[in-house]
């Protein structure tokens, strides 16, 4: 072995593209909140949706292809996984904002996301947010993921999609809390 050498910036720059460190410049629109090489994040206002369901009961069948009002969320892009969780209020978070679970089937305690039928959107960046919404919730609701109760529904999760289908805006007094800051959530997420 020879002796060490001092490590340089050049080399450190070198190293870090190697590692794929590199991003070209982005725009961020308002909704994003946190952004790194590997993950991005943002927030959608509450709004109606289309919903897809496949299940073997009839009751969600009847649920399927239906418009329902859906509380504001939390998105996150970390690597090729999706992360979802739900705010109380229709507002941007801020760090010490407390997190909801998102009251939806194919999303773990996590807030990760079984992709499932969705169809994933290529490019991970501040201009795909919108295709990964969309495809989010063009896919189908097909299983609970976990042990997690994702809403505090007196019907549970079921119960609480029926009842919604004929109402305007979502009730977050159904919403379960995650027990998870903002901030607590980005630091959690990590490429795998």
């Amino acid at each position: 072995m020879c002796a060490g050498q001092s490590v340089t910036t050049g080399f450190l720059e070198v190293l870090a593209k190697g590692l794929g460190a590199s991003m070209a410049p982005e725009i961020l629109p308002r909704n994003v909140l946190a952004r790194t090489p590997e993950m991005i994040a943002w927030w959608s206002p509450t709004q109606r949706r289309i919903m897809f369901f496949r299940g073997e009961s009839p009751e969600t069948t009847k649920l399927n292809g239906n418009i329902y009002p859906h509380p504001a969320l939390l998105f996150m892009i970390c690597g090729h996984e999706l992360f979802v969780r739900a705010l109380a209020e229709d507002r941007r978070p801020n760090a010490e904002t407390r997190l909801r679970y998102a009251p939806y089937w194919n999303t773990d305690g996590q807030g990760r996301v079984c992709l499932g039928s969705m169809r994933v959107p290529e490019e991970v960046s501040a201009n795909s947010i919108a295709a990964w919404e969309a495809a989010y919730f063009a896919s189908e609701f097909t299983h609970p993921s976990g042990a997690v109760r994702l809403t505090t529904h007196p019907r549970g999760f079921l119960g609480l999609w029926s009842a919604l289908a004929r109402r305007k805006h979502f009730p977050v007094r159904f919403l379960a809390d995650s027990k998870q800051t903002l901030q607590e959530f980005v630091e959690t997420a990590r490429v795998d």
